[in-house]
Formats: structure tokens, C-alpha cells, sequence
């Protein structure tokens, strides 16, 4: 444990980081976890599969929105400070989450409703966008260099434990109300907490230090902007790009998806597949300052292959196996091997970008390229998997998956091992 010790003014800063972190991805996944409730409330006519499309169609507008937070954020975090891009970020979290608390229904405002909806993941979607950058860019920069695998990866461990206390929410709620009261006005209960964990969020983060990495650039930096960033860095841009749509197909496939797909392909009742995602996330969980400290001891490539190549191979053969279970726990295990390959790419993505970039531009580095490749792959997974299903051609989805992934594979080979060649010059 001494050599993980480091000065308390930078374990604080670790944890306040960490813990805003925590708060918006809860935001973020809140809508993914109630989905299944709020669907038929504001996209009533329509057959189950259709009323999921709908709400995944609005889901996916917060993921077009986090390239343009991406880029203005970025530029923000590199500019004003990534303190500031934290506080701004987890604010505007603050907005979406109580717009979709208070957003009235179809019954009570026609599409007003889902219009409500759509601007609440707008605001969202801009959060999340300067937050990955912001949050990963903070820790990355703010971890030692020793061991900045290991406590860069709580970037990630946040992530998941946000997803986690969304469905900790979710496994309470179904325990206390019926499925008709969560339908009618239960699924309103977790945004509203949402809301207020990122009010105080937002006071804790303007009490934050500013990394050394930041505070240490010449007054005469170049300005970071998105023409400077494919002018100067346009392969590590497009490198980043390609491995993060494979490592948000992945996320979001084993992570948000399954949760329906077990509830409206496998046939699992809507407690059993939440109480399954539940498992998976507390492994997920403890795998990520796991496979931080292996980097640490082994490289960061190997860790990403291990998911770019692990993942693509395991992806075809989880979801046959799944078709055929009618055990939960039978289930859990199966989702748990690429949720353990998938650790390789999570607890060290968010390091290995901000290693790839010099500190002028680094905030924008590290969130533009992985917007966007999570907007075109992440952010469309559940639309592309319920299209799918609704043409009968579901099993065309588990190859694109696969594909998706063993393309982050390739991005991986062309990377640097940033371990020796890392751009984060301070310790």
C-alpha cells in the first residue's frame, strides 16, 4: 500500500474528481435504467419494441451533443482550467436531470413531453461530452507517475459506480412500488435525485486544486482549438476515434443494452434483468484498478488488446449462448467474460489519450475524438439492436458488435506504448 500513497492535497483532488464523475454518468444512466417505465408514458401508441426504439432514439440525441460539448468544453478545460470545465460540466447535468424530473407526460402535454425530454438530453449530452475530457484529463494529470494506471483508472470505476447506484435506484424502487406506480410517477424519483446529487456536486468541485500540468504552460501556448488539434495531432485524433467506438459498442452494449435485451429478447422480467446488470457492475467495478495496476506493471497496449481481440472473439458466442438461458445466474456468468475483457479498454482508455497529447490541447484531445466515435457507435447501439430485432435479423447485431470491437483492435496495434512515451511530463 506505501508505494500507492501519495500527498493528501492529491488524493483529495483524486477523490473530488471521482466523486463528480460518479454523479453525472448516474445522470446519464438513469435514463437508460427507467427507460423501460417512462417509455409508455410519453410514446404510448405504439408495441413495447417500438416505445424502447423511441426513448433509445432520444437517448442517442445526448450522444450527438457530446461532440459539440466535447469540442466547446474541451477548449474550455484547456483555456480556463480543468477545475472549471469540471464545475461547468456537472452544472449543466444539474439542468437535464431536473428537466426530466418535472417533464410532463403525453397525456398530460402531447409531444410537449418528449419534446421536454429531448432538450433535457441535450443539456445532458453537452455535460457528458466536457466531462469525459475534463474528468479523465483532471485524473490522468493529477495521478503519479508511477502509478497512474491504477488511480487513473477510477475515471472509469466512477463511470461504472454511477451506472451502479442508477440501478441500486432501480433494484430499490421495484422493491417498494409496483410496476404500475413506477409507470405512472416512480420513475420521476431518480432524476430528482440525480438533480440534487449534482447541485452539491457542483459546490464540491469549485473547492478542487488546478493540476500542475495546467498551471505549468507558458502564458504563450498555442490556443486549443479543433483546426489545431487535426492540423498538429490527426493521427492520434483518428487512433482515439477508432479505439473509442469500439470501447463505447462494447460499454454500451454489455452495460445498457443488455439490461433490455435480457428483458426483450431472452425473456427475463424486468426486476431478474436489472438485479443481473446489477452483479455484472460490481465486477466491472472491482476490474478496474485491477487491470490500472496491471498497466502499470505491463503496458497499457496489452491491456487494450486483451479487449480490441479478446472482445471481438467473445462477442458472437456470448449472445448465441444467451439466447438459450433461462438461468440467471447461468446469464450473469456468461456476461461476465466480455465484461472482463472489456476492463482492458476501460481502465485505461481515459489515460492512454490524455498520454497521447501535450497539455495546451489535452482537454480537447482527449473528449473530441471520443465523442465522436461514441456518437456514431455507443450512442446508436440500442437503435441498431431494436431495428435489427424489428427486421428479424437480430443476430446480424452480435457481428457488428463484434466487428465494432476488432476495429479497436487495429487502432490498438497502431498506438504507442504511452507508458514510456507518455505526454503528462509532470509527476
Amino acid at each position: 500500500m506505501k508505494a500507492l500513497a501519495i500527498p493528501r492535497k492529491r488524493l483529495l483532488s483524486i477523490i473530488g474528481g471521482s466523486a463528480g464523475n460518479l454523479v453525472e454518468w448516474y445522470d446519464w444512466f438513469a435514463y437508460a435504467a427507467f427507460a423501460i417505465y417512462f417509455a409508455p408514458v410519453f410514446f404510448p401508441e405504439a408495441d413495447p419494441t417500438a416505445q424502447l426504439l423511441s426513448a433509445a432514439t432520444i437517448f442517442a440525441v445526448g450522444f450527438v451533443m457530446r461532440p459539440i460539448g466535447a469540442w466547446a468544453m474541451g477548449r474550455f478545460a484547456d483555456t480556463r482550467g480543468r477545475k472549471a470545465g469540471l464545475t461547468l460540466s456537472v452544472a449543466l447535468m444539474f439542468g437535464g436531470s431536473l428537466l426530466i424530473a418535472v417533464a410532463p407526460t403525453y397525456a398530460q402535454a402531447g409531444l410537449a413531453g418528449p419534446a421536454i425530454l429531448v432538450a433535457a438530453r441535450i443539456f445532458q449530452g453537452l455535460s457528458l461530452g466536457g466531462e469525459y475530457g475534463a474528468s479523465a484529463t483532471y485524473l490522468s494529470e493529477m495521478a503519479p507517475r508511477a502509478h497512474r494506471g491504477f488511480w487513473a483508472s477510477f475515471q472509469y470505476l466512477t463511470l461504472i459506480g454511477g451506472q451502479l447506484c442508477a440501478i441500486f435506484v432501480a433494484i430499490l424502487l421495484q422493491a417498494v412500488l409496483t410496476e404500475a406506480q413506477l409507470t405512472a410517477w416512480g420513475w420521476r424519483i431518480p432524476f430528482v435525485i440525480g438533480a440534487l446529487l449534482a447541485l452539491g456536486v457542483y459546490l464540491l468541485r469549485r473547492g478542487l486544486a488546478e493540476t500542475p500540468s495546467f498551471e505549468n504552460q507558458a502564458a504563450t501556448r498555442p490556443l486549443s482549438t479543433a483546426k489545431l488539434l487535426w492540423r498538429e495531432h490527426r493521427r492520434e485524433s483518428i487512433l482515439v476515434g477508432l479505439l473509442s467506438a469500439g470501447g463505447g459498442i462494447g460499454a454500451y452494449t454489455y452495460i445498457s443494452y443488455m439490461q433490455k435485451y435480457l428483458f426483450n429478447s431472452v425473456g427475463f422480467d424486468k426486476a431478474t434483468a436489472t438485479n443481473i446488470i446489477a452483479v455484472a457492475l460490481l465486477w466491472f467495478a472491482a476490474m478496474q484498478p485491477i487491470f490500472g495496476a496491471l498497466a502499470d506493471r505491463f503496458g497499457r497496449k496489452p491491456m487494450l488488446l486483451l479487449f480490441g481481440i479478446g472482445g471481438a472473439i467473445a462477442a458472437v458466442p456470448t449472445f448465441l449462448t444467451l439466447e438459450r438461458v433461462t438461468s440467471p445466474v447461468v446469464a450473469t456468468l456468461v456476461i461476465l467474460v466480455p465484461i472482463t475483457l472489456q476492463s482492458g479498454y476501460t481502465a485505461n482508455n481515459a489515460l492512454v489519450k490524455a498520454e497521447l497529447f501535450p497539455a495546451h490541447i489535452r482537454g480537447l484531445g482527449v473528449a473530441l475524438p471520443y465523442a465522436i466515435g461514441n456518437a456514431i457507435f455507443g450512442g446508436t447501439v440500442e437503435m441498431v439492436a431494436l431495428w435489427l430485432k424489428g427486421q428479424g435479423v437480430e443476430h446480424l447485431f452480435y457481428v457488428y458488435v463484434a466487428l465494432v470491437i476488432g476495429m479497436a483492435g487495429v487502432a490498438t496495434l497502431l498506438l504507442p506504448e504511452t507508458r514510456e512515451r507518455s505526454l503528462i511530463l509532470e509527476d
